[in-house]
Order: C-alpha cells, then sequence, then structure tokens
C-alpha cells in the first residue's frame, strides 16, 4: 500500500512538473491581444434626413421661436403714451423657454446638409440682385464650413443665454439677449443671404442701435 501510495504522489508530481514547464513555454499574451476588441458605439436613431430646404427651416422654425424672444420685451409708442411689455405670468416665461429650446435644438439642424431653397426659388437673386442664389450660398459654405458653424453656434449661444434668463426670470435681462438674438441672425443673413443690400444693412444698425438704447433704460427703471 505505501508502494502504491508514492506511485500516486510520483504520477502527481509529473502533472504538475508538465503543466509547469508547459506554462513557461507558453507565450504570454500581448497585451493588445489580451484587450477584448471595443463594439461600435450603437448609432440611436440613424442617419439624419432632411425634410426642408435651409430656407423652409428658417421661416416654419427659427424665425417663429426668435419672435417669442423678440417679442417678450418690447415698447410700442402710441397716441396715449409708451406701452411697455415684459413677461408677467408663467405663460409668458413658457413662451420664451419654447423659443430658447427650439433656437438652441432646432439650429443645429443646419448642420444637416440639406438644399438652400426650395425647387425652383432662386432668391431675388441675379444681375444687380442684393440677394445670392441657393447655388452661390452653397459654394460660399462649401469655401469655408468653419464659418457656417461658427454662426450656428452664435445662434445656439443665444438660446441658451435666454434659457438662463428664464431661470432666473430676470426680464430686464432679455433686451441685451434679443440684441444678442438680432445680431446673431443678421451677420449671418449678411454673410449668406443678402450681402450686397446696403440701405438694409444700415436699416439693420439702427434697429439695434435702437433696441440697445431701450434696454439701457429698462435696466435704469429696473434698479
Amino acid at each position: 500500500m505505501r508502494v502504491f501510495g508514492r506511485r500516486r504522489v510520483a504520477a502527481a508530481a509529473l502533472v504538475v512538473v508538465g503543466c509547469a514547464m508547459a506554462a513557461c513555454s507558453s507565450p504570454a499574451p500581448s497585451s493588445a491581444a489580451a484587450k477584448a476588441p471595443e463594439a461600435p458605439s450603437p448609432k440611436l436613431w440613424g442617419d439624419m434626413k432632411p425634410v426642408v430646404s435651409v430656407k423652409e427651416l428658417m421661416r416654419d422654425m427659427l424665425d417663429p421661436a426668435s419672435d417669442f424672444i423678440f417679442d417678450a420685451v418690447k415698447i410700442v409708442y402710441t397716441k396715449a403714451g409708451a406701452i411697455e411689455t415684459t413677461p408677467k405670468t408663467d405663460a409668458d416665461w413658457d413662451r420664451i423657454r419654447i423659443g430658447a429650446v427650439t433656437i438652441a435644438e432646432g439650429v443645429y439642424l443646419l448642420k444637416v446638409p440639406r438644399p438652400f431653397a426650395p425647387p425652383g426659388d432662386e432668391n431675388n437673386s441675379g444681375p444687380g440682385a442684393t440677394e445670392l442664389s441657393p447655388a452661390q450660398i452653397k459654394a460660399k459654405l462649401e469655401a469655408d464650413p468653419v464659418l457656417w458653424n461658427a454662426k450656428i453656434e452664435a445662434l445656439r449661444n443665444v438660446g441658451l443665454e435666454v434659457l438662463e434668463i428664464v431661470k432666473t426670470k430676470k426680464a430686464d435681462e432679455l433686451w441685451e439677449a434679443g440684441d444678442n438674438l438680432d445680431q446673431a441672425c443678421e451677420t449671418c443673413h449678411i454673410q449668406y443671404w443678402y450681402p450686397g443690400d446696403k440701405a438694409l444693412l444700415e436699416k439693420i444698425d439702427k434697429q439695434i442701435q435702437e433696441r440697445f438704447e431701450r434696454s439701457k433704460d429698462a435696466g435704469r427703471r429696473g434698479r
């Protein structure tokens, strides 16, 4: 019985030695092989496909949204005197918030390649015209896509600015936000829509200055 026991011990020892030798002779897995390949992140929504042109997107989404902000604070002069509008109710602030969210989120849809105008719409373009044709706008964008994205970010930043104002409900800050929105819109339009309309540019500059003066007056009254 003792001999049989020694044989079992010897056999076990050989198995251990054999395993150790196999382990030593096997190449160590490289760090690259040891790492499992990372699965590609899934596309949750797939590719975005535009439905309308840039012109229609502006008309039907971004322009109406901006009016919720522009119209939130204003002064109308009548024979009876000046009538000042400011947000007072929760519903007033809700409209402003909807405008800000629509601008901040919706302006990124301009990053999705799409036609600049509906089929057959050439804008007010042609010899001596003040507006660019869709083909001219496209060429301008392709020549400098960084500028296009910068204009998008500028408008988005105004949307984010207004969202912060909605949180604090500081109505007097909406005057400056309205100025910023006006400038973000018009500096983009000047680049890509009507760069040749000098009279319109002067009119826009005057309107921006008037809004700025009214915002200063409103700020002084709010103190």
